[in-house]
């Protein structure tokens, strides 16, 4: 793998849209050479390349340490960039870019003749969507190209919500790193395929099921989603993802539970970390008690979801232990990104 000296370009989130921003012309000329740049979309950063190249597309593999089996989404700033990148839009998914686009949904549809086989892995579908930042549609503009983007880290480790994030896992790895400060949402994309009879989401995300069902009618979870056997159809559904160093296990239970499994740790000689909310933390005693939002706002923990799990790595804990949360809403977002940071591992009292 070719080394690089890693610039981080500053750029203001608020940019405008006719504004002159050198960082970013910087950044669109390294992509047009099918080199591979992070920038920051309201969900996550991304990682970008040429979703026309293979040899972009090679190296996001190679810088991420990705499985190439898993398939990539391509970012577009307009629609007309959605031309030879897929092949049709049903009425329903025009419906969806109309209520949510540019926004965290991502679409899974029949691919075009211009994508690079190696951001589909295989399939006759490719998953497309329309980020909601500045940045990010500035950058794509600038290019003229549609970007193939997974989140902008070592694959496997949390995803990156800030540019320093990035800077930790591949600097080295990619030419460049625009920094538009910490993103919005937190969590990737919902992922929905609409090529089926009925509307299925294949991972959770920024838009909720009740959301979609109120623009699109009847949409279901794939059952699919913890099974690792399965060929993924989307980013996220396959490998454990977003995963801290020491072990997490989920637990399905009281505080008290979930305490004395600590202490069972603490007493075999373990560093212990507990993932919290702002309310529960101060019953918990262990040597990382790090919060991740509240409770009552599950907007406000999927936002600091990733910048949590990432915690932990500097408190140099051996176990983690880490509270579950309702699976309604964006709920179910969090709840699909713990189970797989936690390889499906879940005690329950």
């Amino acid at each position: 793998m070719l080394e690089y000296k890693t610039e981080v370009w500053p750029v203001d989130k608020k940019i405008a849209e006719d504004e002159n921003c050198p960082q970013i012309t910087q950044a669109s000329l390294w992509i047009k050479k099918n080199e591979v740049i992070a920038f920051p979309t309201e969900t996550v950063y991304g990682l970008g390349g040429n979703a026309k190249s293979d040899a972009a597309i090679e190296k996001i593999f190679l810088a991420k340490g990705r499985p190439s089996d898993n398939p990539l989404i391509v970012h577009v700033a307009s629609r007309e960039q959605l031309i030879g990148m897929v092949s049709s839009i049903p009425e329903r998914a025009k419906k969806l870019m109309d209520a949510f686009w540019p926004g965290p949904l991502t679409l899974v549809l029949p691919k075009g003749e211009d994508v690079s086989e190696r951001v589909t892995a295989g399939l006759s579908t490719v998953a497309v969507r329309m980020p909601d930042h500045p940045v990010a549609l500035k950058l794509i503009k600038e290019c003229g190209l549609p970007l193939a983007a997974p989140s902008a880290n070592v694959s496997g480790r949390p995803s990156p919500t800030t540019a320093q994030h990035v800077h930790e896992d591949l600097n080295g790895r990619i030419p460049g790193i625009l920094d538009g400060g910490v993103t919005g949402v937190g969590v990737e994309s919902t992922v929905v395929d609409c090529t089926a009879e009925t509307l299925v989401i294949l991972r959770p995300g920024g838009v909720t099921k009740e959301q979609l069902e109120v623009v699109a009618g009847e949409t279901m979870m794939d059952p699919g989603l913890l099974n690792e056997q399965a060929a993924p159809k989307s980013p996220g559904m396959k490998y454990t993802h977003y995963a801290p160093n020491a072990p997490l296990f989920l637990v399905d239970g009281s505080p008290s539970f979930l305490q004395e499994l600590v202490d069972k740790q603490k007493g075999a000689g373990l560093k212990t970390g507990v993932l919290t909310t702002e309310e529960n933390a101060p019953f918990y005693k262990a040597d990382a008690v790090i919060p991740c939002g509240s409770r009552g706002k599950l907007e406000s923990v999927a936002h600091h979801l990733y910048d949590a799990l990432r915690a932990f790595n500097e408190s140099g804990v051996d176990i983690i232990y880490g509270e579950v949360f309702p699976k309604s809403g964006v709920g179910a977002a969090i709840m699909n990104r713990l189970e797989k940071s936690a390889g499906g591992q879940i005690i329950k009292e």
